[in-house]
């Protein structure tokens, strides 16, 4: 099954709600920067949530960029998402190893430790919107979660799952973003409290072949769930050898020429999708006359 997202609402519009399976995105991330287990879920958690919050972005051409920057051994992940599903990440430590956690799962806090959630929102405006928050866990989606609340002031439930194969690849992975409306009545949030108490986990209802409309059923029992729509998601990264000929003319003229003296080839690569372009020596002095 391909990845995807369902938008929806329930209780008369008092709540929105996201969910998403992402096998398939978290899987080609893990493939491009060949994650560890624990990197894997945590740039996979990451992602399924940034593409979900992608798909609230209104835009086009909006985009959405999650970057965590803390003290643990992975050291920080940057995500970033747009309107259309498309997402792509890294981890500035991808192999990190730990033992699991005290609940015998992969310790994805530990390996992220202490530090800040940094959310930036680029919606065509003369500056993109920018909010910050500290990391409550670094499990991710309770960050998340203290995020939508504080920067963000909409109440929100985030559960985000990555569920790994013994030899490292991706067997299950998805989430939900539920979201309460300032006009919430007491009695819906009542009883979505009660469905999400009820809900065992993102990775074990994906695992037992429910789907992300049946996910928010679950979560949303009782609450008149009304699916809006579905959309495609897939990790996509849109550099190419042309785009990285521009970010080199940028540089300027003495930093080309300092690499053209050197008269070695030299390899730009993509810190999101891992594709190393070579440029010979040749070729940048053809981008030397271009910078000028």
């Amino acid at each position: 099954m391909s990845d995807y997202i369902v938008r929806a609402t329930a209780a008369g519009a008092q709540i929105r709600a996201f969910a998403a399976t992402t096998k398939g995105l978290v899987e080609a991330g893990r493939c491009a920067h060949n994650t560890s287990p624990v990197v894997s879920a945590g740039l996979g958690r990451l992602m399924t949530g940034g593409v979900m919050m992608g798909a609230m972005l209104k835009g086009e051409k909006d985009l959405l960029t999650l970057q965590i920057s803390a003290d643990g051994p992975v050291k920080g992940m940057t995500v970033t998402a747009d309107s259309q599903g498309n997402v792509k990440g890294y981890a500035i430590n991808p192999r990190v190893m730990l033992p699991p956690n005290g609940a015998g799962k992969l310790d994805v806090g530990g390996a992220v430790g202490k530090g800040m959630l940094r959310v930036v929102k680029d919606l065509g405006l003369k500056e993109p919107y920018v909010g910050q928050t500290a990391l409550q866990t670094g499990e991710i989606a309770e960050d998340l979660t203290y995020y939508f609340a504080t920067s963000e002031q909409v109440p929100s439930s985030v559960g985000l799952g990555v569920l790994m194969e013994k030899d490292n690849t991706v067997k299950q992975a998805g989430g939900f973003i539920v979201q309460l409306m300032p006009f919430t009545e007491d009695k819906v949030i009542a009883a979505l409290e009660r469905n999400l108490a009820a809900f065992s986990s993102v990775t074990k209802v994906l695992d037992e072949g429910k789907t992300p409309g049946e996910m928010l059923e679950l979560l949303l029992k009782g609450l008149d769930l009304e699916i809006v729509d579905t959309m495609p998601a897939q990790f996509y990264c849109g550099c190419d050898k042309k785009r990285v000929e521009r970010a080199i003319i940028s540089i300027g003229k003495k930093e080309i020429k300092e690499m053209i003296f050197e008269n070695k080839d030299i390899e730009v690569n993509c810190h999101f999708c891992n594709t190393s372009y070579r440029f010979s020596v040749k070729e940048l002095k053809e981008l030397l006359d271009k910078s000028r």
